[in-house]
Order: structure tokens, then C-alpha cells, then sequence
């Protein structure tokens, strides 16, 4: 640890000094917390266009039991099927429900009275929560039908599912616990893959080189200024989850901000790895930018990692995100002690380990 304190005064002094990265460090995650905070991923009110031939109070009353489940809003009524198809084709319609001559005529008859729902594929959360709703509309009208005609009162077998820690189905509170670890690692790596290529473009990496600090010590004193940085930013961040998206935390603060210290520190070690093998900054940037995309798309936060191939799920097992995010999940969301996260928790330290290793060895080689 020779020379720590001098690096960390050093580093410290800059990292003040650049407004401009602590502008980009406080701004930025205060902005994509908003951006994601404020969406809403529930789908309801798809625009539906509606070819209705039949002109009957029975396809009337079908239209407004689409209406009523509140996952579909008529836009248009459309002439003809091709001006139905036209209008999802452009994109002004996502639903077109089409509604035969005989609709009425057949419901009357009691016989199989049929109508088509046309589904825009192209965005694959709309049509699957469509499809589902619109499957649902028709067999809850078959059987009301079914129990109208024959008084025959049916006895249902009814599930009654409870929705564990999110009854209301909140898109925020699903969203920003895993948008915490989305949002440190985009700052974090990036502001720590700035701090040796820095040193080379400014012509100081050389002075020091020939300083009496050990390589370990330059490491330590570069990371810890961004590490407090980093938490700043995790407070802020958890702060503005707390009381303006109103996200409850349900387990420990406490543990949660002990363990998140061990998730920037491996993504700072990232940082000042890369940095160390990049020439120019702009290099260190496309080098952190190449980090983060696997890091969003690969650690469950969009896609389950269930649903990912063998070999991709291996990947993203070597990803910190991957473990932050059922941390942060599990600590915010469900309320999970340590015993129930000692896994990720482990991953996570064996992570941070590898990689400062990793960015002393590099560093070590920078300065050989």
C-alpha cells in the first residue's frame, strides 16, 4: 500500500476538478431513472380498428366487451378487410377485429358464431397480451352463453392467485430495483475507464510510473474516489425510487448498501481494466459501452435468464450485473435476508476479486 494515499489525494483532486464528469455521473442516472420510472410496461388501450358487417346489437355488445376488458380502445370503423389490414400495416391500428354478416343470425340459432382478430406481430408484447385477452373474451361469452341457454348454472373450478410483494402489478416496482444495477454500471464503468487512459493523454502517466507507489496502492487510490462517487450516486438513485416512484424497500437498507459496495468496486476494477489496455479515451468508451450491452441484455433484466441458451446463460453468470440484479430484486422486492442471497452474493466477491487482479496485473504491465 505504499503510496496510497498520495494517488487517492491525487485522483480525488482531479475527479473534483472535472465538472464535466460529475455533471455526466450525478445527471445521467437521475435521467434514465425518470425515463424508465415514468413507463409503463402493462399493456392496455391498443389502438383496434373494427370491420363490422354484421351492424347487430349482438356485435355491438361484442365490441363493447372488448372495449370493457380495457386492453383494447376502437379507433375506426373500416369499411372493408382490406382497409383493416392496410390500417395495421401503417401502423395506425395494432388490433383489427373483423365481425362476419352472420354473426348475429347465428348467435340466435345457437350455433357456432365465429369472428376473426387480426394481430399485429411485430411487437411481441402487444400481441401476446392481445391474443391472451382476446382468447379470454371469447370463452368467458361461450361459457355465459352456454349457462343463458340451458339455466344450467355451471360450477366452475376457479384459481385464486395472490401476486406476491407487487399486487398492484406496478411497472416501477419491477423496473427500478433492476434499473439500479443497469444504471451503476453504465457510470461506473465508464467513469473508471477514463482514469488511466487519462493519465496517458495528459502525458503524467509516466511521472507516475516513476512515483514510489506500488501498483496495488495506484489501483486502490484511483478506484475509491469513483467508489464514493458511485454511492452518491446509489443514494440519489434510491432516494428519488423511494419518494417519487414510491418503491418500497422491504428488506435492508443496510445490506443493500454493503453489497452494492461490493458490486461498484468489481465494476470500477472493470473500468480501470479496461482502461489500462485502451490507448484514447474514445477506445475506453467503445471498450465500456461493449461491457454494458451484454450487461443489460444477458443479466435478466429485460429477458429471464431461464429463457437464454445453455451457453448464454454461462456467460451471463460471469457478468456482476447478472448477480447485482437478483440482489437488488431480492432485497428491495421480496424482502431476502443473506442467508437467501449468499450465492449471488459469493459470485459477486469472487467476481470482484478476479477483477482487480485483473486491473493490477494490467496496470502492472502498463507501467513495465
Amino acid at each position: 500500500m505504499r503510496g496510497f494515499w498520495a494517488v487517492l489525494r491525487k485522483e480525488a483532486i482531479q475527479m473534483r476538478r472535472d465538472t464535466g464528469t460529475l455533471r455526466f455521473a450525478i445527471g445521467i442516472p437521475v435521467f434514465q431513472l425518470v425515463l424508465f420510472g415514468l413507463i409503463d410496461t402493462n399493456v392496455k388501450h391498443v389502438p383496434t380498428a373494427v370491420f363490422d358487417q354484421s351492424q347487430s346489437p349482438e356485435s355491438r355488445e361484442l365490441i363493447r366487451d372488448f372495449v370493457n376488458t380495457s386492453y383494447f380502445d376502437v379507433v375506426e370503423f373500416v369499411p372493408s378487410r382490406a382497409a383493416l389490414r392496410e390500417r395495421i400495416v401503417a401502423g395506425r391500428a395494432s388490433v383489427g377485429v373483423e365481425i362476419p354478416p352472420d354473426y348475429a343470425r347465428k348467435r340466435l340459432e345457437s350455433r357456432p358464431a365465429d369472428f376473426m382478430v387480426l394481430i399485429d406481430g411485430s411487437d411481441s408484447s402487444i400481441s401476446g397480451a392481445t391474443l391472451a385477452a382476446a382468447n379470454g373474451l371469447a370463452l368467458q361469452k361461450s361459457l355465459d352463453e352456454i349457462a343463458r341457454r340451458t339455466g344450467i348454472r355451471a360450477i366452475p373450478v376457479q384459481p385464486f392467485p395472490m401476486l406476491l410483494f407487487n399486487p398492484d402489478s406496478r411497472s416501477a416496482n419491477l423496473l427500478i430495483p433492476g434499473l439500479v444495477a443497469i444504471l451503476l454500471t453504465f457510470s461506473g464503468t465508464i467513469l473508471a475507464a477514463f482514469s488511466i487512459v487519462r493519465e496517458r493523454e495528459r502525458g503524467t502517466l509516466e511521472q507516475l510510473m516513476v512515483t514510489p507507489a506500488s501498483p496495488v496502492a495506484v489501483v486502490l487510490g484511483k478506484l475509491l474516489p469513483y467508489l464514493v462517487l458511485g454511492f452518491v450516486q446509489l443514494l440519489l438513485v434510491l432516494a428519488l425510487m423511494t419518494t417519487v416512484f414510491r418503491v418500497p424497500i422491504h428488506g435492508s437498507v443496510l445490506l443493500l448498501l454493503g453489497l452494492s459496495a461490493i458490486y461498484l468496486f468489481s465494476l470500477l476494477a472493470l473500468g480501470l481494466l479496461i482502461s489500462s489496455r485502451a490507448s484514447t479515451q474514445m477506445e475506453a468508451i467503445q471498450g465500456a459501452q461493449g461491457f454494458l450491452l451484454p450487461s443489460i441484455m444477458l443479466s435478466g433484466y429485460i429477458f429471464p435468464l431461464s429463457s437464454l441458451p445453455a451457453p448464454v446463460r454461462a456467460i451471463a453468470k460471469v457478468l456482476p450485473a447478472t448477480h447485482f440484479i437478483a440482489i437488488s430484486r431480492g432485497i428491495i422486492i421480496r424482502g431476502a435476508g443473506f442467508m437467501d442471497l449468499w450465492p449471488d452474493v459469493l459470485a459477486l466477491i469472487v467476481l470482484a476479486v478476479i477483477l482487480v487482479g485483473g486491473s493490477t496485473r494490467a496496470f502492472r504491465k502498463t507501467i513495465s
